[in-house]
């Protein structure tokens, strides 16, 4: 009996670990306050390989749903960008699939969409997203919140004009897929620190 009261022990502690770091994560690197309310926010939603061309995957389904939540009903003009290519040897692209769920199992409207299609990395999900944030007041970066994090950060580095402008995302809903975030968690720190060392290294070769 003590021994599955401990084992009972671990597994929450691990479960409210991993609640942690994503909370964490979702409210980590945003941008400066604004006293003034956005008039217009771009939401980024990074793709993840998707095998089957017929149909978004799970977790590309649910970073669909966490953009569409984030998107703030008083701003007058919200845009979902949908990032992510093909599979080697394929012809629809995650953002097409991420951007088809979203029109007919979410029913969102078409207008309030746009595909970035070319990225083939989370480097590059930001990188070729650049162009459709260069307009708006409030930028939000949507994934499992520790990947979002690293996108952010990755704004930081490419354009930290823009990343003044980030925002929190609505990625991070306390108790969801509760299973599953300890393992996004190590994964998503691991990301991290791989970025830190590379960091240093840069600036150790460039003499900074």
């Amino acid at each position: 009996m003590r021994r599955g009261a401990g084992v009972g022990a671990a597994v929450a502690a691990v479960l409210v670990w991993g609640e942690v770091e994503h909370w964490w994560a979702s409210r980590t690197a945003l941008g400066e306050h604004r006293s003034v309310p956005p008039e217009s926010e771009v939401i980024i939603v990074l793709g993840f390989a998707n095998r089957s061309e017929d149909r978004a995957n799970a977790l590309n389904r649910w970073r669909v749903r966490a953009g569409l939540r984030s998107v703030d009903p008083t701003v007058p003009n919200s845009r979902l960008v949908f990032s992510g290519t093909t599979r080697p040897g394929g012809s629809v692209s995650e953002a097409e699939l991420m951007a088809r769920y979203a029109l007919r199992e979410c029913g969102t409207s078409s207008e309030r969409i746009q595909l970035e299609g070319l990225s083939h990395t989370t480097w590059e999900n930001i990188q070729y997203s650049i162009p459709f944030m260069e307009d708006a007041d409030s930028i939000k970066i949507v994934s499992n919140p520790l990947h979002a994090l690293r996108g952010r950060l990755y704004l930081r580095r490419q354009r930290p004009d823009l990343a003044r402008r980030l925002r929190r995302a609505s990625d991070y809903r306390f108790g969801e897929k509760c299973w599953i975030k300890p393992f996004f968690a190590v994964y998503g720190l691991l990301d991290l620190a791989r970025m830190r060392k590379d960091t240093r290294m840069r600036a150790a070769q460039f003499g900074a």
